[in-house]
């Protein structure tokens, strides 16, 4: 029997952090499709199969935020991870409160992403 490997998606408008997070995150045995904007990732086939969305916070367009209230007008449930380079405690508070799992401030080490998908896909 097959054990299903688990999607994560990555929606990131910098093209070094899409090109370097795939690559960790499927030596850790994980699927991933990475995205640069929010309107691509709604318009792909992957928002369906998706069990953990890492989302940047500030992205040209959709922002991050945005991106999770239009998933939940949708009747999308996907845990996310919100990943920005810059630190803003009131922002953090306030999408933990509003059911993130986790705010990552650049750079986040291996570990710390690692405990945040851990946790997503167990409340997914």
């Amino acid at each position: 029997m097959m054990i299903p490997v688990s999607l994560i998606s990555l929606v990131d408008d910098d093209q070094s952090v899409r090109e370097s997070l795939p690559g960790l995150l499927m030596q850790l045995g994980y699927a991933v499709r990475a995205f640069a904007a929010a309107d691509e990732f709604l318009a792909s086939d992957a928002v369906e199969q998706t069990r953990c969305l890492i989302l940047d916070v500030a992205i040209p367009g959709m922002s991050g935020p945005e991106l999770k209230q239009e998933l939940l007008h949708r009747g999308v449930r996907i845990p996310i991870i919100f990943i920005t380079a810059q630190s803003n405690e009131t922002l953090r508070t306030r999408l933990l409160a509003q059911g993130a799992i986790d705010f990552l401030v650049k750079p986040f080490s291996d570990t710390t992403l690692v405990e945040a998908l851990d946790k997503a896909l167990r409340e997914s």
